[in-house]
């Protein structure tokens, strides 16, 4: 099993950086592809970004593509959201996990062992 545990929230202008990091503590990430997803208040879970596993391939959310970017450091079993340029519509809580089920990147039910998240408020 592995346990996520995310950092590097906090809050930002309109227009400011954040990186956020996702650490495992347990099995390593190297054996799974990884997602970041977030969740504003009253929404439900949606995908922001992942990294496949085979390639190491990026995916992202259309609302994100160009801002954000994603990375792994299997050295360091973490991997890292990027995100510039950041928006109010940003504003959400962001957790990651590993993929565990086959199928598509994008699909949050495929997903399990999600961290705490971390809190991102992007303030216009």
């Amino acid at each position: 099993q592995v346990q996520p545990v995310e950092s590097g929230g906090g809050l930002v202008q309109a227009g400011g950086s954040l990186r956020l990091s996702c650490a495992a503590s347990g099995r390593t990430f190297s054996s799974y592809a990884m997602g970041w997803f977030r969740q504003a208040p009253g929404k439900e879970r949606e995908f922001v970004a992942a990294l496949k596993l085979s390639s190491d391939t990026p995916y992202y959310a259309d609302s994100v593509k160009g801002r954000f970017t994603i990375s792994r450091d299997n050295g360091k079993n973490t991997v890292y959201l990027q995100m510039n340029s950041l928006k109010p519509e940003d504003t959400a809580v962001y957790s990651c996990a590993p993929r565990v089920r086959s199928g598509s990147d994008y699909d949050v039910s495929l997903y399990d062992y999600w961290g705490q998240g971390t809190q991102v408020t992007v303030s216009s």
